[in-house]
């Protein structure tokens, strides 16, 4: 750092004027913005009386921050789909012209619709509950006091304070500042963060990385840069995931089958065969309706709400849906360590003088440091605990930590009127390689143990080569408390071949020692990234190799995620400190601490608000259950879609009756596709998601639903043989559905392995409800099946058995032939 801010006590620069700050309605440059005079920086904040003068007349930062879609929203996009669209008109015809059992389908959707909504509904519930505890609060000056008040209770002029970590919420013209420094990369894309100095503006969505200050608000709600990038990257949202944009190209290719072969249906069962008006239009009905999988996409939806449901009893915060899904498919986690693998609180042990120092004088330094810092983080924290202060020293200027120099410093006034420099910070970073002090570090780091160095400067604290040629005073010993949780959390990946890399600004020695207490694979061969190669390549190469990385810089953290994903790894990142902000933001799922700083919960797509590691593997343990199920299922509605076209087809070519009416199909699509898969989408899957998700489910579909039009169609022309009589059509439909039914249950059977003793109950509990259809009279006369003699039933199962030893085959050759 070249240059230190130096403030006045009213808050401004030395030299400049009461008109250094910036008016809120000009016109801004997002990356650098200039703006006409505005009021000057008031100290003491707004009066009690401003501040309701301003939220009277609408200066208030009412943006309105949504966690989840508006219910109006969630009813809508559950209700006015195209395939509810279609299915709605169809059913208002079946009312007119059929009996009420050939209306079934109609009532299906409006129930299925109904759990939706509920499910939708409670998701939004537990969302919106947890992002008022995970919400930030800005520190604000009113009446000379500070408080912390929600973001939408800022108004026009409030003084608002900021530290490391706290996220800019509102745009602003800097009033004081203690080196302070505040990254922009998420506004304009650059990695360096940018001194303030009073009179410089700071904009929403950029965060402070070191150092302090206050700024005042010139822009609030919706008028503040970034304000709407805030409220949609904090929204709950359903799209931009590989499922959900699957699922939308399927859809797309079953409406283009449906339109030609539903014509051709229409004509062929009105125009052709002449048959009585009403029931060509129910059998039209019935040969339209189940070639729609309109069940596919409320089914998803139902279980990205369960899932949110179920993380948010776990006080896991879930800011965009598609991370349930993106974290199952994640195959590399990187690891912060303070925060993650550690707690955040830590313990001084030791404190050793070197060079003769005396352990008194060492303690008044150490104490005067930690009150020269109003904003300590977790290693000052412990100084200031276990040496509070007790020197009548003078500060007259200090440097905040900043992760990518490591260490800090203050200059004081010692009393005598003599001026030190002191500086506190990493030893291997403050001191030259081979100070004999290094060794006796290198041995505490192997105990796992935090070495911190006080060195004294015979530079001030503003010359860039501040820390070269100090003079150590004493080696502060601090102890990292390990999260109980951390080591089981880490097996777990381990077990589920996801590979952890632990990836720390702290010396690679102490790193690899906490990282090999828990028991991480691989612990052994630290790295210290100082020593890493730049190209992209090169470095992808090194972290495929190794597990733990030490003095890594926040850059660095940014370029390992990116030669990672180079590699095609789908990672995750968690951090709870600004270092670790441009990771999370470019790893393909970021994960926060809910006691992390607001810039890290600001850009990551999970919190973990209980602050517990050990969530994490329920989260991938969810987002793998809904990839995994729906991929199941889907292949059951999709066959159904086949089959149902290709029936239509095959009826359209050799101009014969379609062989069902609608209560048929609904009865075949309840029990084999409907019960079952709300059971399979909800239940325990640890396998992780893989790609592909389109190709994966169409290749089972495409041949099971081919082969189950075939048989069915077979059965159904050796049925119209068979039978003669006013009744034939009857009988031949019961034939043709028997043969569809067995086909079906045996696609079922394959999707529900492996078995458990419920999924073999699920399947036999749906054979035994069709069975019962078959045998009661009132259920034979409500859906219109009944078996007729005993040759053709025979034949019926004889056909189904061959379609389903030929579904069995197709499919263990489709395993081989095109694995996925």
């Amino acid at each position: 750092m070249t240059e230190r801010a130096r403030i006045d006590h009213d808050g401004r620069e030395p030299g400049g004027g009461p008109g250094t700050a910036i008016d809120a309605g000009a016109e801004l440059d997002p990356v650098h913005p200039v703006r006409p005079p505005a009021p000057r920086f008031r100290p003491e904040g707004l009066t009690t009386a401003e501040v309701a003068e301003r939220v009277a007349r609408g200066d208030v930062n009412d943006v309105p921050v949504r966690s989840s879609r508006s219910t109006a929203d969630i009813v809508r996009a559950n209700v006015f789909t195209r395939f509810n669209a279609i299915i709605g008109v169809l059913w208002l015809i079946m009312l007119i012209v059929a009996p009420i059992q050939d209306s079934l389908f109609g009532f299906v959707i409006i129930a299925n619709t109904g759990i939706g909504i509920i499910q939708e509904l409670r998701a939004k519930k537990t969302l919106d509950g947890l992002a008022v505890i995970g919400e930030a609060r800005p520190s604000v000056r009113r009446d000379g006091r500070t408080a912390e008040i929600s973001t939408s209770e800022i108004v026009l002029g409030d003084v608002i304070e900021l530290g490391p970590g706290d996220k800019v919420v509102v745009d602003g013209n800097v009033g004081e500042a203690d080196g302070l420094e505040i990254d922009e990369s998420l506004l304009t894309g650059e990695a360096d963060p940018v001194l303030k100095r009073p009179g410089d503006p700071v904009m929403s969505g950029s965060f402070v990385v070191a150092g302090g200050g206050a700024f005042t608000a010139t822009k609030v709600g919706r008028e503040a840069y970034a304000a709407q990038l805030a409220e949609e990257a904090s929204r709950f949202t359903l799209v931009h995931s590989e499922l959900r944009s699957g699922i939308s190209t399927i859809l797309k290719y079953v409406t283009w089958m449906m339109i030609p072969t539903s014509i051709g249906l229409i004509i062929s069962q009105l125009v052709v065969k002449e048959n009585n008006f009403k029931d060509s239009v129910a059998r039209t009905v019935g040969g339209i309706v189940p070639m729609i999988p309109e069940g596919l996409v409320l089914l998803t939806s139902v279980a990205f709400a369960i899932g949110v449901i179920r993380l948010g009893r776990q006080q896991c915060l879930v800011q965009e849906l598609p991370a349930i899904e993106g974290l199952a498919r994640v195959d590399v986690v990187c690891l912060d360590k303070t925060g993650t693998l550690t707690e955040g609180g830590m313990d001084v042990t030791e404190l050793r003088p070197l060079g003769g120092a005396e352990i008194s004088y060492v303690t008044k330094v150490l104490g005067a440091l930690g009150e020269s810092d109003p904003r300590p983080n977790a290693s000052l924290q412990a100084i200031i605990d276990a040496y509070p202060d007790s020197a009548e020293w003078r500060c007259t200027e200090s440097l905040p930590f900043s992760s990518a120099r490591k260490y800090s410093g203050a200059s004081f006034s010692e009393g005598d009127g003599e001026i030190n420099t002191w500086l506190l910070g990493a030893p291997d970073v403050l001191l030259p390689a081979g100070d004999p002090a290094l060794t006796e570090v290198d041995a505490l780091n192997e105990q796992g143990l935090r070495v911190l160095l006080l060195a004294r400067s015979a530079r001030e604290l503003d010359d860039e080569e501040v820390a070269t040629g100090v003079r150590p005073a004493a080696l502060v010993v601090l102890e990292q408390r390990l999260r109980p949780d951390a080591a089981d959390t880490l097996l777990y990946f381990e077990d589920q071949d996801v590979k952890a890399k632990v990836i720390s600004g702290d010396n690679a020695v102490s790193v690899g020692a906490v990282a090999g207490k828990l028991g991480l694979p691989g612990a052994g061969n630290t790295v210290d990234a100082r020593k890493l190669p730049a190209g992209q390549e090169e470095m992808a190469e090194v972290l495929d190799a190794n597990s733990v990385f030490g003095r890594v810089t926040p850059q660095q953290k940014r370029d390992m995620v990116g030669a990672l994903q180079s590699r095609g790894h789908t990672v995750a990142m968690t951090g709870d400190g600004v270092n670790d902000v441009l990771a999370l933001k470019d790893a393909d799922i970021g994960v926060s601490m809910g006691s992390g700083s607001e810039a890290t919960r600001a850009v990551a797509q999970i919190v973990l608000l209980n602050n517990s590691f050990s969530t994490l593997p329920s989260v991938v343990a969810e987002g793998r259950r809904v990839i995994g199920n729906i991929t199941r299922v889907a292949t059951l509605f999709l066959t159904k879609t086949v089959y149902s076209v290709l029936l239509a087809v095959l009826v359209v070519c050799s101009q014969v009756e379609y062989p069902f009416l609608p209560r048929h199909l609904t009865l075949l699509s309840t029990l084999t596709i409907g019960i079952p898969a709300f059971f399979l989408a909800l239940a325990p899957n640890k396998e992780r998601a893989k790609p592909h998700f389109v190709k994966r489910v169409m290749r089972y579909a495409i041949p099971g639903g081919a082969i189950a039009a075939t048989a069915t169609f077979v059965s159904y022309l050796v049925a119209r043989h068979h039978y003669t009589g006013p009744e034939a059509l009857n009988a031949e439909t019961s034939a043709a559905t028997l043969t569809l039914f067995l086909a079906s249950m045996w696609v079922l059977a394959i999707i529900a392995r492996p078995y458990t003793w419920w999924r073999v109950a699920l399947v036999g509990a749906m054979g035994l409800a069709f069975l019962i259809v078959l045998v009661v009279p009132w259920l034979q006369e409500f859906f219109q099946l009944r078996l007729v003699g005993t040759t053709m039933p025979w034949i019926a199962v004889a056909i189904a058995a061959a379609a389903s030893a030929l579904i069995e085959i197709t499919f263990r050759w489709v395993d081989r032939r095109f694995p996925a």
